[in-house]
């Protein structure tokens, strides 16, 4: 079968189209098989083939966290999908016995694995894996709407629903709108009923940004994003931060947020080691969240969401899988609005 592959960390150019790996089998009596049809980048792509601590991958190892296909074949023990049905697939696994695990918890476990970072992921023609990852959806989702899905917007729902709480009415800022967790992140606070102020470095970014519902946009290359935003607000600031841009943005989020405001971040892309001043934090009774992917029962109404028509994905470009390195270059150029997906089912 066809996939891409990393062999070694490094730069780009240690990924590798191959054309003659073995069509994977079924394991387990709970296991699928699915043919991918598309698959999508993340961030964390990137970082993957950088080299990540405690990350190992090999000759074989097949990349790409997001995908989404058509069920070949399933398990004796596997009874909500069978072949044929087409499907979105949740990203990661658990041990799914540990204290966090029985208490729904499941990004907590210490045996988390997200597909693509601690095991091979969907830049392959076929996957197996455990059928309790695969949901089915309807057939008007489009196989790169259901692959540009699943991670960024279980990450953007955890973010904004369960750790955050917006609650209508809210005021919210999103940092670098044009990236899949800043842009689910816009549709699901706006589906809640919140104002919402993005950002981004890029004019044209923030026109389309306002076409899909931003209520304020904001160049921060251009403009003081705090003093714009409590100027606005009669310095009362905003409720909810949500800045997985980390050092660059930090003291500009926290200037920014009011009275008994919540930041939740997900990353630090421009980097980790933050300055916080302690006294702003109590006296302000912030709330200071951190958050990674979700739960399955976060994923199940974010795929509830999906099967109803609302909070689709935005993509910005659709790449056949042998010219996936394209994909990647577009991705780490920052360039992109919404999902960079490689379309896995052409030849």
């Amino acid at each position: 079968m066809r996939a891409l592959t990393l062999p070694s960390h490094g730069d780009l150019d240690q990924l590798v189209y191959r054309t003659d790996l073995p069509v994977p089998e079924l394991r387990d009596p709970r296991d699928v098989r699915v043919r991918i049809e598309a698959a999508a980048l993340n961030h964390l792509d990137l970082y993957v083939i950088g080299g990540l601590p405690g990350i190992t991958v090999g000759p074989d190892f097949v990349t790409g966290s997001d995908g989404a296909g058509v069920v070949e074949a399933v398990g004796s023990e596997v009874t909500h999908v069978r072949p044929g049905d087409r499907v979105a697939i949740h990203p990661a696994t658990s041990c799914r016995a540990c204290e966090y695990c029985l208490d729904g918890e499941q990004p907590l476990c210490p045996r988390y694995q997200i597909f693509g970072e601690h095991r091979p992921g969907f830049l392959a023609e076929y996957v197996v894996l455990p059928g309790r990852n695969v949901h089915a959806i309807p057939d008007d989702v489009t196989a790169e709407q259901a692959a540009a899905f699943s991670l960024a917007t279980l990450t953007a729902w955890r973010m904004v629903v369960t750790r955050a709480r917006v609650r209508p009415g809210d005021q919210v800022l999103i940092w670098g709108i044009g990236g899949g967790v800043a842009l689910a992140a816009l549709q699901i606070a706006k589906r809640i009923g919140a104002t919402v102020w993005v950002t981004s470095g890029s004019d044209e970014k923030l026109a389309r940004a306002r076409a899909l519902g931003a209520d304020h946009v904001l160049n921060h290359a251009t403009a003081d994003v705090p003093r714009t935003i409590r100027e606005a607000t009669g310095k009362r600031g905003v409720d909810v931060v949500v800045d997985s841009v980390g050092e660059a943005t930090w003291q500009r989020s926290l200037l920014t947020l009011g009275r008994r405001g919540r930041l939740v971040t997900c990353g630090g892309t421009s980097g980790a080691m933050l300055q916080t001043d302690v006294r702003r934090l109590f006296w302000n009774q912030w709330s200071l969240l951190g958050s990674t992917m979700g739960t399955d029962a976060e994923y199940e109404a974010i795929v509830g969401e999906l099967r109803a028509g609302r909070l689709l994905p935005v993509i910005d470009s659709v790449t056949p899988l042998a010219e996936a390195r394209a994909a990647y270059e577009r991705l780490r150029s920052g360039a992109q609005f919404g999902k960079v997906v490689i379309r896995v089912g052409d030849a």
